[in-house]
């Protein structure tokens, strides 16, 4: 058994932990940015190769989701016993050239490729990011490290709004895939240059076993580890309203008033913006504070905030007035992405630190194949069998219920969760199973 020695000097907490968390929390931006700038772009390219929502739909989720699980396992298995900051920088340049080439498309297949190029980018670097956190953060300043992470995802979603719409407007979509892909180079340069690797698990209590166990062992661990799998599973479902927003919004503001793609992308970007920035932010100091009294907030805050915000979304989606639907929707989306620090600070407490990447991959595989896919797939085909009685407003009815059965469903799987948890004795429970 190897155990894990104390911190040295130069390796106790200090403030170039702080830098680290910022350039990851820039990855993240950037990954989601790349991803969902689909989003603000699906009207030119739905009328351009004349697809259906259901084909939009697949392209956001399956072509996407497809290849993101399948690279996330290899890559979760190499960020638990390999340098982590190289797997991150190689990701993001790789994920950059595929986004570029997005605006080559010739059609749905082409189309389709170049997303699932996307994918595979993606997916290597979530594991090794979440686990390099986990190392420069001790366990007590885990829920606001990861709630400052979760800015990334806010901003990426602004940013590829405001961005990619101001770039179709002044060029064309395909040219706003081509200069949204291209920074990124840029920051795996730096990534790749700056950060240093941090001692594994050096913050996990003395005595744990470091070495990385056998593949079908790592996973039984991890699938009978009851709050892991209640966590990554309620994730999964809950993250049906994030993509649900951040995919099909512009495309339901564009339906529903008459305004410009550039329009569009500046003022839901901004409001993306003004919800996602604190929301994360204030989650994470809340679920701190809440879990010093009882570790099974890290469970009931996401599934309260996960129902919570269904009710601003439904006045937003309902409202005939443009500042209406901007403000109601900028509460909606603070208060959903107030979840997300209990969930990734619970999942990183709930593993063996010579699991916790291939605990982020397992969780990724559901949240890619149930949030992503599935979401904006069935989101995508109740709009095309509602059009003929709902008109123009079809994808906003189905946006809506699509994220009711989610709040439900993610509130009754968080409660569960919380329920295997305990008062005291938590990381015993967890990693007991």
């Amino acid at each position: 058994m190897a155990s894990t020695p104390a911190p040295t000097t130069e390796e106790r907490p200090g403030p170039y932990r702080w830098y680290v968390l910022g350039l990851l929390t820039l990855t993240s931006a950037f990954s989601v940015a790349d991803r969902l700038v689909f989003g603000i772009l699906v009207e030119d390219i739905k009328a351009e190769f004349k697809l259906s929502d259901f084909e939009l739909g697949l392209l956001g989720g399956l072509a996407f989701s497809l290849v993101y699980v399948l690279a996330g396992f290899p890559a979760a298995r190499l960020a638990d016993r390999s340098i982590r900051k190289n797997i991150v920088a190689a990701a993001i340049g790789f994920w950059s050239l595929m986004t570029a080439a997005c605006g080559l498309a010739a059609g749905f297949w082409t189309l389709f490729a170049a997303r699932t190029g996307v994918g595979v980018g993606e997916g290597c670097s979530g594991p090794s990011s979440q686990s390099l956190v986990a190392d420069y953060f001790s366990r007590a300043e885990l829920a606001k490290a990861m709630g400052y992470l979760t800015i990334g995802a806010s901003m990426g979603t602004a940013g590829g709004l405001i961005i990619g719409g101001q770039l179709a407007e002044m060029f064309d979509w395909r040219w706003a895939f081509m200069l949204m892909g291209l920074p990124g180079l840029l920051l795996g340069g730096i990534i790749y240059l700056t950060v240093r690797e941090p001692q594994r698990g050096r913050y996990a209590p003395a005595g744990t076993d470091m070495a990385q166990l056998p593949l079908g062992q790592t996973i039984r661990s991890l699938v009978t580890n009851r709050v892991f799998m209640g966590l990554a599973l309620g994730w999964a479902v809950q993250i049906m309203i994030g993509y649900g927003l951040a995919f099909w919004m512009a495309a339901v503001m564009l339906r529903a008033f008459p305004i410009s793609t550039g329009d569009v992308g500046l003022y839901l970007g901004f409001t993306f913006f003004l919800g996602g920035i604190p929301g994360p932010i204030l989650g994470g100091y809340v679920t701190h504070w809440l879990t010093l009294r009882d570790e099974r907030w890290r469970a009931w805050l996401p599934g309260l905030v996960s129902l919570g915000c269904v009710a601003p979304l439904a006045l937003s989606l309902t409202s005939g007035s443009f500042a209406g639907f901007l403000g109601w929707f900028g509460v909606a989306y603070a208060i959903y992405v107030a979840s997300q620090a209990g969930i990734l600070s619970g999942i990183q407490a709930a593993v063996e630190p010579a699991s916790r990447g291939f605990a982020v991959a397992i969780a990724l595989f559901f949240n890619n194949l149930i949030g992503q896919t599935l979401g904006l797939g069935v989101i995508g085909a109740l709009s095309d069998a509602l059009t003929p009685t709902q008109g123009p407003g079809a994808l906003a009815v189905a946006v809506f219920g699509v994220c009711l059965v989610s709040g439900i469903a993610s509130l009754a799987i968080f409660a569960w969760t919380a329920a295997q948890m305990g008062p005291s004795g938590y990381l015993e429970k967890m990693r007991g199973g």
